[in-house]
């Protein structure tokens, strides 16, 4: 178990969260809402819990007490107060992934048996269509966009108005709702099909465990701004962005969009912000290309050596100009959701900017390990949480096994499921699926997937994911994926193969090449490269190259079985 580092509240459930850090932080900014350029509204923590409470009381009265009610919708307060209005006091909370096809869609909310959805405009014909249809239980249809009740459409707004009539009248359902924290009170589906999903049930308990352990871990304050990029569905968005957020009295404002992190940063000078590796070397890939325009990067590389062994306080202020572009305030950078490439770490703590990883996944509610300014090291993801325990089972040769946690973090089950629920939890261990060293500091280094690891005719285990970074580094390649292939000539062995995704106009520029086979022949040179500096075991025999992006969860992790699965209905050359 990790160090508590940092004085938290104590907290029972979300309802109890809600209360104490209100009664603290009531009139610091919750949100900060763009409403056009350089025009905003803000909502204050008392006047968010007002709202929670009145929309909850409402609810009731509509009938869905005890009812599960799903949300669907880009990241915005209104989902944030939704789902808090329904899981302190109201039902059970079913976050949907905004980016599901109509056809997945229907199916979740079946599977799911929600009886009523807030959603944004971009869903409503799709939702009203499914409720004629008679899918499912659904019913009740909440918009957060209508700003009153439309042709049998509620408006969330206008729920929030009448919930507060009701509470002046003398409503305290609501109010004096009890909340059983070790039940199922959320409801998440594991990335994948539909049909294949997981649904996996967490309580009360297990969120709050983990808002507690982060804050013991992290010096995050009510001073500290969130910015909200992740979808918000995503129990690491969920959990590390919006929960805690609010646990800590801090104010969190909303991403325009992937292409304006970056000026979202200087704009509402943001100190914390969660997200995927990808985002992370996007906005790397900015701040270089700032640095060459300016012809300033031999300055800087010959700062960063001078300064190798300095604060990181030290490098931020000596790196101002570059801390300025993201607005100045910087003070975490937490990455998570899918491997981080050590190189970029390095890069950015180069530079004074406090990029550590962080590891968990949806069952564990999310967060397992994470880096800190005591406990630190390149290329893990830190040490555990305080309250969760972690081994690695049947280990390899190099120490690497299967990472097993147990804490109060872990989910109840694996809802319907019970084959998969006593699989996944062995007298109280989770098994994670993911392989693992631990050092004899107890820092943490994942080092792949155990369904994904290629296992050679010789016996030796070759990860995906640490080729892949490799190969990522490469000028022009923006994601790669390595596979195992038998070859026709050798039947009973196993060759490595990678799929390439590059980006034409960079690779055109810096290889200063036109034709498809002129970029194919660089690129071959600089697998050539890497193949020189490993094994000839782990030598990439051949590779696809194309500019299709590979199919990817909406937290940018790779799904390997759908991304094999089209590969090998190509021929591709070796």
């Amino acid at each position: 178990m990790g160090e508590k580092l940092f004085e938290y509240k104590e907290i029972t459930d979300l309802k109890d969260m809600l209360n104490k850090s209100g009664k603290e932080f009531g009139e610091k900014i919750a949100y900060k809402i763009k409403i056009e350029k350089g025009k905003y509204k803000t909502f204050t923590h008392k006047e968010v819990r007002k709202m929670i409470n009145n929309l909850g009381t409402k609810l009731i009265d509509m009938g869905l007490k005890n009812k599960r009610i799903a949300i669907i919708g880009e990241n915005r307060y209104e989902w944030e107060i939704a789902y808090l209005a329904v899981v302190c006091g109201v039902g059970i909370v079913v976050p949907l992934d905004k980016s599901l096809p109509k056809n997945e869609l229907e199916k979740v909310i079946e599977r799911s048996e929600v009886e009523a959805i807030f959603y944004s405009g971009k869903y409503e014909e799709t939702l009203k269509n499914i409720v004629n249809r008679g899918i499912g239980k659904i019913k009740t249809l909440i918009s957060m966009d209508l700003n009153e009740h439309k042709e049998g459409i509620y408006s969330q707004k206008e729920l929030i108005n009448i919930g507060e009539k009701l509470i002046e009248k003398g409503d305290r359902r609501y109010l004096d709702a009890k909340i059983e924290a070790e039940k199922m009170s959320i409801m998440l589906f594991t990335s994948g099909t539909t049909s294949d999903a997981k649904i996996v049930a967490l309580s009360h308990k297990n969120i709050v465990s983990n808002l507690m352990d982060i804050a013991s871990t992290l010096d995050i304050n009510s001073n500290d701004i969130f910015l909200s990029f992740l979808p918000i569905h995503h129990v690491f968005e969920c959990t590390v962005g919006f929960l805690f957020a609010l646990y800590k009295g801090a104010q969190t404002v909303f991403c325009d969009g992937i292409r304006y992190i970056v000026d979202n940063l200087l704009e509402y000078k943001v100190t914390v912000m969660a997200s995927v590796p990808a985002i992370y070397e996007r906005i790397f890939k900015i701040i270089r290309k700032d640095i060459e325009e300016k012809g300033n990067l031999e300055e800087i590389l010959e700062k960063e050596e001078t300064l190798e062994n300095s604060t990181m306080d030290e490098k931020k202020k000596a790196f101002k100009e570059i801390h300025d572009m993201l607005g100045g305030n910087i003070r975490w950078l937490i990455s998570g959701a899918a491997s981080l490439d050590k190189s970029i770490e390095e890069k950015y703590r180069k530079l004074g900017l406090n990029l550590v990883q962080g590891y968990g996944l949806t069952e564990t509610s999310p967060v397992i390990a994470i880096g800190n300014k005591k406990y630190y090291k390149v290329g893990s993801i830190g040490k555990t949480v305080p309250s969760v325990e972690a081994k690695v089972i049947n280990p390899d040769k190099e120490n690497v096994g299967e990472l097993i946690v147990k804490g109060p973090n872990i989910m109840l089950e694996y809802l319907n499921n019970k084959e998969a629920t006593k699989k996944a939890i062995v007298d109280g261990w989770f098994h994670t699926g993911d392989l693992a060293r631990i050092d004899d500091e107890g820092y943490i280094f994942i080092c792949g997937r155990k369904k994904s690891v290629i296992v050679l005719k010789n016996g030796k285990n070759i990860y995906p994911e640490e080729m892949e970074n490799l190969l990522n580094r490469i000028e022009g390649i923006e994601e790669s994926f390595i596979f195992g292939k038998q070859l026709s000539e050798d039947k009973e062995n196993i060759k490595i193969f990678a799929k390439i995704v590059y980006n034409e106009e960079i690779v055109k520029n810096a290889y200063k090449v036109q034709t498809f086979e002129e970029i194919h022949d660089e690129i071959s040179k600089k697998i050539k490269e890497i193949n020189k500096l490993m094994p000839s075991y782990k030598a990439i025999r051949g590779f696809l190259l194309t500019t299709e992006p590979l199919i990817k969860t909406t937290t940018n992790k790779i799904k390997r079985e759908q991304n094999l699965a089209k590969i090998m209905e190509k021929e591709f050359k070796i």
